[in-house]
């Protein structure tokens, strides 16, 4: 699950060595690609605008899924972000990451540690002609540093909030290959009409996501608003957003907010409830006196995902977890909605 980053140590002068290394290593123009062959991008972004002069050969990735769209498109970056949440296997690399990098007969890119933030000097390293972050939380500072080493795409209106369609919008732009982004989004949409057609029941049920729920503190309630990808990824799957989450969302661009559990009553148009966790949590929400009150909880509605395992960070969607994630969650969903 993507960290909100901090900047780096990194001196202003080592990265400017870094970053004309970087161009001196891998210089390209769009003579070198051919004439013809690249028109200049510019992609408009909260943090700026970036214009990419000529054709990328070395792609880098920073914060989450990035990576995702170049490897779905074929293109193995140079270095990518390692898994910091659902890496159950501790290598840095997500299940459906490994299978696509094996489909292609690539090795596993270089690996960014961002548990303190993003890893300046090491994505430098990579010497890269573009980094995609289309879905991130970069701030002004790490874009700017960044900036020095390779064009940036960050993302376009609220950090974290840059739903799966434009992510791979935007970084399939930046490599210049924007109609086979369009193609892969409508390759996507179609497997989730098809996986939804089979689950007839879930449709029109009202679903709130819960953010980590904390058993020995049940005096707030935690839930992500409508700007998050989680809930966005509700409504692809045949899901309503309540009007009780979308009116809390209206004034707020934060991707989570807390409510007192004696306002717990607000949540009466909830049918179903995700959450992340196992069985303590369900018995938990189910034994509360007020959080007890909401629908979805009193009818057991409950989908809870086991949040430091693929499955559950698949609920947050992106290119290559939707296939993978797809019918299982359908099915658990499907499982709550019987319940209402």
């Amino acid at each position: 699950m993507p960290r909100v980053p901090r900047p780096a140590a990194f001196s202003a002068a080592a990265l400017l060595t870094l970053g004309l290394t970087a161009c001196a290593g891998n210089s390209s123009s769009e003579e070198d690609s051919g004439p013809g062959d690249w028109s200049t991008v510019t992609i408009e972004h909260a943090l700026g605008a970036t214009t990419i002069d000529a054709e990328p050969e070395r792609v880098a990735t920073v914060n989450w899924a990035n990576h995702e769209v170049p490897l779905a498109l074929g293109v193995v970056p140079v270095g990518m972000a390692a898994a910091n949440f659902g890496d159950d296997d501790g290598d840095g690399v997500l299940p459906w990451v490994e299978e696509r990098l094996e489909e292609l007969d690539a090795e596993t890119p270089v690996l960014f540690d961002e548990t303190d933030g993003i890893d300046f000097e090491a994505v430098a390293d990579t010497r890269p002609d573009v980094i995609l972050a289309a879905y991130s939380g970069l701030t002004q500072e790490d874009y700017d540093t960044l900036s020095e080493i390779a064009p940036v795409v960050a993302y376009p209106e609220t950090a974290w909030a840059t739903p799966w369609r434009e992510m791979i919008g935007l970084n399939s732009k930046a490599l210049g290959m924007a109609d086979e982004g369009e193609k892969l989004v409508s390759d996507l949409e179609g497997e989730i009409d098809e996986a939804v057609a089979a689950h007839p029941g879930i449709e029109n049920s009202s679903a709130m996501f819960l953010t980590h729920v904390d058993t020995t503190d049940l005096s707030e309630v935690s839930f992500y608003t409508a700007h998050d990808t989680r809930t966005r990824f509700f409504e692809d799957l045949g899901l309503e957003t309540p009007e009780s989450v979308a009116n809390a969302s209206a004034d707020t661009e934060e991707f989570s907010l807390t409510r007192s559990a004696e306002r717990a009553d607000s949540f009466d148009d909830v049918d179903i409830i995700v959450t992340y966790g196992g069985d303590e949590i369900v018995e938990a929400l189910e034994s509360d006196p007020l959080l007890s009150q909401m629908p979805a909880v009193e009818n057991s509605a409950i989908v809870s995902l086991p949040g430091e395992e693929p499955l559950g960070t698949a609920a947050n969607p992106t290119p290559l977890s939707i296939s993978w994630v797809l019918d299982d969650y359908l099915s658990l969903l499907a499982e709550a909605a019987e319940k209402q």
